[in-house]
């Protein structure tokens, strides 16, 4: 009966799930499920447009359903708002200045080639490691690293149009990129994030059949561009229930660095090469975002409906992240590859299993914890290994939040970092880039610094107070009430995120 029922809500995909609460007894003293598995879940361009976040547009039922038994991260950053960069910084558990990942063509083991990756961690500790879809960077060289896992890697790479497109009309001509959205009455799999469903839905019965801990990465690709997706996710809202965007100016007396276009939009057929946009093509876009995040929802909610079905819920943590915000008009800045709010900030919930091997005892529950305390996504690694009880690696460059997951009010580091970088003129950069802005967020205060790469010199400085605003509306650098705020955060970053650790952590090896 409760499996009809969670097949039924899975259809609609509009309903609560009760997914991931059952026991299973038979499986409660067996030696070989103490240690618990990990479901390890990246979302592209994912901001926090989700239920759970407080988005009241989202239709995102199944990742609301996690939220209400594990913990969100309202305050979770990204170390680069790129995706490579920022997944890399995650998988190796180092920030972009040590991997030398700043952009999307560089592979990390060029300057790291004997460090231990996320999942070659849990590999090296007993663990099958499988990832499924993107993972590392969904294209070229850096989408791979055997090293990583124990079974081959499915579905990392798309270079194939007809898993981005469905319609004979967005399937004419050439390139990857065709029209920035698409409706089509199709089923999910006809996309490649419905494979990776299927594919990860298969593997996790394979798990199941071995009985070994298993660490199963699911990258999904949406809602990175173009939105296409399957038209009944369209259908869950109408078009008046899009909002645009509340502020679509540039910040005031920002530089011109900070507030350059990726041009990741303008290389769609349909967008002016100068990006300006009508208010219908706004909606329209952000209309598909939506429909996307609802795409993906459905898709998190068959994996989590399968590993209920499966009796591996109680023994198995539960990650899902994305791995950079996104813009959606607001400031007049569409997608990511800049150091603001939108584009940094990213969705991050952990749910515990029943039965954990870190240390204290703590364990899933039915109620939600929400934490406000700012962690970034390097702290992941660390977090991980701690929650199994895997012994932490050294020269990490994050720390580990597993007491927040205890106590989510007590004190910890007052600082997370973020960076990108720009070149002197072109809107994409190679490498480090001529000039790197360097970025602090306090609770209150967002603070840049635009070093040229070569001379360390500042060309320009940028602090924002969300305090007036929840997005940076106005630069408040040569406001004079807030020059003290200004010094206080130049030595803030300047001493770098090992000054900013929590303060039960005084220092990290």
């Amino acid at each position: 009966m409760l499996l009809s029922l969670l097949t039924a809500l899975c259809g609609c995909h509009f309903a609560s799930v009760s997914w991931g609460v059952d026991h299973d007894p038979s499986t409660a003293n067996s030696p070989s499920r103490q240690r618990p598995n990990v479901l390890f879940i990246a979302v592209d361009d994912l901001r926090p447009t989700l239920g759970c976040y407080g988005d009241k547009t989202a239709i995102t039922p199944h990742l609301d359903r996690l939220a209400s038994v594990g913990t969100v991260f309202q305050h979770a950053y990204c170390q680069q708002a790129l995706c490579s960069p920022s997944r890399l910084s995650l998988l190796t558990g180092k920030r972009p200045d040590t991997t030398r990942v700043w952009d999307l063509s560089t592979h990390f083991r060029e300057a790291l080639p004997d460090t231990i990756t996320l999942p070659q961690f849990f590999k090296q500790h007993g663990y099958q490691t499988q990832g499924i879809g993107k993972i590392f960077h969904g294209n070229g060289k850096p989408a791979s690293d055997p090293p990583s896992w124990t079974q081959k890697p499915l579905l990392a790479i798309n270079r194939d149009p007809k898993l981005r497109y469905a319609l004979a009309k967005n399937l004419q001509g050439s390139g990857l990129k065709r029209r920035a959205t698409e409706a089509a009455d199709v089923p999910d799999d006809t996309y490649i994030d419905g494979q990776v469903c299927e594919a990860a839905i298969k593997r996790l019965t394979k798990f199941k059949a071995d009985g070994s801990p298993f660490f199963l990465a699911v990258g999904f690709r949406k809602p990175h561009l173009p939105f296409c997706a399957p038209s009944r996710f369209w259908n869950l809202y109408q078009k008046g229930d899009i909002p645009l965007p509340a502020h679509q100016a540039h910040p005031t007396n920002a530089p011109e660095q900070a507030t350059r276009s990726w041009r990741e939009l303008e290389g769609y057929t349909d967008i002016p090469d100068d990006g300006e946009l009508t208010s219908d093509k706004i909606q329209q876009l952000r209309h598909g975002y939506y429909a996307c995040v609802s795409y993906i929802d459905t898709q998190i909610g068959r994996i989590l409906m399968h590993l209920s079905e499966l009796k591996l819920s109680d023994n198995t943590l539960i990650v899902v992240w994305g791995d950079h915000g996104f813009h959606l008009g607001e400031q007049h800045l569409w997608t990511k590859a800049n150091n603001y709010e939108l584009s940094t900030r990213v969705p991050l919930i952990v749910a515990l299993p029943k039965r954990t091997s870190g240390s204290g005892d703590i364990k899933r529950t039915d109620n939600n914890t929400t934490c406000s305390k700012l962690v970034e996504l390097v702290d992941l690694y660390p977090t991980l290994a701690e929650i199994c009880g895997l012994p932490l690696p050294h020269g990490l460059e994050g720390t580990s939040f597993y007491p927040l997951l205890k106590n989510p009010e007590q004190a910890w580091k007052h600082a997370a970092f973020s960076q990108h970088p720009r070149d002197k003129t072109s809107n994409r950069h190679k490498s480090h880039g001529d000039i790197m802005g360097y970025s602090v967020r306090t609770d209150r205060y967002r603070y840049v610094e635009w070093r040229q790469w070569k001379s360390g010199k500042i060309v320009a400085r940028e602090l924002y107070d969300y305090e007036t605003s929840d997005i940076e509306t106005e630069n408040c650098i040569g406001i004079p009430q807030y020059a003290g705020t200004q010094q206080k955060l130049e030595r803030i970053l300047s001493a770098g995120w090992k000054h900013a650790t929590p303060p039960i952590k005084k220092s990290v090896e």
